[in-house]
């Protein structure tokens, strides 16, 4: 299936700050709930902040927090923030085709998460290649900055307001998994697809129960994009045969 591109009159820097703020709605809450914990673990405000601002990396924050809070080896610290950031090597190259060329996308990288590259892998190809940098530029940034404010205020404020309301505590950690899934929900169209994003979700969860919790994620990630390509492949080779 083949998406046109097309230019449109709204400034694509402007146009991609507007299309991420839903993404708000499950970072901050997230990344009120990080600042907190980092605050119980013994880090400092501004230590919690900067954390946000350098690593930007959801789960692998939540585990840094724990693994620096529990006294665990630095090689080990960063073995396993890498490890479950493995997901990206599958990112970089699903997006590489619609990325035009600029010395700023190196730098521009370091606001690829999960959510970004949802919504970047949709609406990067219905852009025309002159507005992607702006449009991704603007998503990028609001996202950036709304962890990294949801931060501080959980750092500075994020006990009280748990204490205030109890259930807001519950709640938060299942904004950002409930926003991944609605992102999702659209590639579940496809045959192809669906294969890909159910074998997945699965074999995530088979891994989780068997104890690979650390792993499961990209290791599920590689498999799923293996099986995308497979059938990519094999999608292929019949409409050559056949034609």
């Amino acid at each position: 299936m083949t998406q046109t591109t097309k230019t449109t009159g709204q400034r694509p820097f402007v146009m991609g700050l507007l299309e991420a703020v839903p993404l708000l709605g499950g970072y901050i809450p997230v990344a009120v709930s990080f600042g907190l914990i980092a605050i119980q673990a013994g880090f400092s405000p501004w230590e919690a902040v900067i954390v946000s601002t350098l690593i930007y990396a959801g789960a692998s924050q939540f585990l840094f927090v724990a693994m620096v809070a529990s006294g665990a080896p630095l090689w080990l610290v960063v073995v396993m923030t890498l490890l479950i950031n493995a997901r990206h090597l599958v990112y970089g190259p699903n997006l590489a085709p619609y990325l035009p060329r600029s010395r700023w996308w190196p730098w521009l990288m370091h606001g690829l998460t999960d959510q970004i590259f949802a919504l970047a892998h949709t609406r990067l190809p219905q852009l025309a290649p002159a507005e992607r940098l702006g449009w991704f530029t603007g998503a990028m940034l609001l996202a950036w900055a709304s962890w990294i404010g949801g931060t501080a205020l959980g750092a500075i404020a994020g006990g009280e307001l748990t204490a205030r309301w109890p259930l807001l505590g519950e709640v938060m950690p299942f904004a950002l998994p409930a926003l991944f899934l609605v992102l999702l929900a659209p590639r579940f169209t496809s045959r192809q697809w669906s294969l890909t994003l159910g074998s997945a979700i699965l074999g995530a969860m088979v891994l989780k129960m068997m104890g690979f919790a650390n792993a499961a994620i990209p290791l599920a990630a590689i498999c799923g994009a293996i099986l995308f390509y497979l059938m990519e492949t094999n999608s292929k080779t019949g409409e050559t045969q056949h034609g």
